[in-house]
């Protein structure tokens, strides 16, 4: 494995230093220790501010190999991700404000949207990684995120939790909603739902991970965060997907959004497989499962 932790060397660079640490350690990991300076005359003092980052790295028996760029960060970032194969770029995640669109630094969203590699935007003062939460959807294309989550909670020893949360649905699929408080007989049920929860729940298990699947009806955002609060978790990991067009780009939807911008826990931005294809019934279908007989 092969973590990218970009650094500034300024203080509020700690939490994606210490984060990365604790991946790296745990997951045997390459690391590169990257900082970019946007000035000729900030190049030496980034160097050593790095340099100090990679002692107290080495101090945990990791060995980074430190690197300087010069110029735009996200230009210069994208460029390092796309010549050299990453499996994990770790950054720090600043608040910036308490409202709008976008409540930290642009440069955290631009750099999830640019480059190809998972993200983990490293928020508050994480001191260990032991419960995850992953918002699943239910949806197949989250698969990779979860292989993702359950190689860094298995090196790591964490639980994770696989959280579905339901809006609320027409009607016509009160049967569903009472198939979802039943957990056991949604999970054996014939349901697109049941399905997918279940294969991402075993291929869990099958890394050696201890798994619980939570169902929850509501706001989404609001869901996750009350049960991100209730499990006290320590890593939120959430979904994107690739973009269309001539141009690469990834896909961060509006509960993305909202949970970097709310979060007091690192985030894992993971890519999951595209729904390109998929008409707006199969994807209504996959949200609310099978209509009832």
């Amino acid at each position: 494995m092969r973590i990218l932790i970009c650094s500034d060397g300024m203080p509020a660079s700690s939490p994606a230093t210490r984060v990365g640490g604790l991946l790296a350690n745990a997951c045997r990991a390459e690391t590169v220790l990257l900082g970019i300076a946007e000035k000729p005359e900030d190049e030496h003092p980034l160097r050593q501010a790095l340099d100090k980052e990679a002692q107290s790295l080495q101090a945990s028996g990791i060995r980074p190999t430190v690197t300087v760029l010069a110029g735009d960060p996200i230009l210069q970032i994208l460029n390092e991700t796309s010549t050299n194969a990453y499996d994990l770029v770790i950054i720090g995640a600043q608040r910036k404000r308490n409202s709008g669109l976008y409540w930290r630094s642009e440069k955290t969203y631009e750099v999830i949207k640019a480059i190809a590699p998972p993200v983990l935007a490293a928020i508050g003062e994480c001191e260990q990684l032991n419960r995850f939460l992953v918002c699943t959807g239910g949806r197949e294309f989250i698969e990779d995120a979860v292989q993702l989550t359950g190689k860094f909670a298995a090196a790591l020893g964490a639980t994770v939790t696989l959280l579905h949360v339901m809006a609320e649905p027409p009607a016509m699929y009160a049967d569903l909603v009472r198939l979802e408080e039943d957990l056991d007989r949604l999970l054996e049920s014939g349901s697109e739902l049941g399905l997918n929860l279940r294969k991402q729940k075993e291929s869990l298990e099958r890394l050696g991970v201890t798994v619980e699947v939570r169902i929850r009806h509501g706001i989404v955002v609001d869901e996750v965060f009350a049960e991100a609060r209730t499990g006290e978790h320590n890593l939120i990991v959430t979904g994107s997907s690739q973009g269309r067009g001539m141009v690469q780009h990834y896909f961060m939807g509006n509960l993305t959004r909202s949970i970097l911008n709310r979060a007091n826990c690192p985030v894992l931005v993971a890519r999951s497989k595209s729904a390109q294809g998929r008409g707006i019934w199969q994807i209504f279908k996959r949200a609310f499962g099978p209509t009832p007989e």
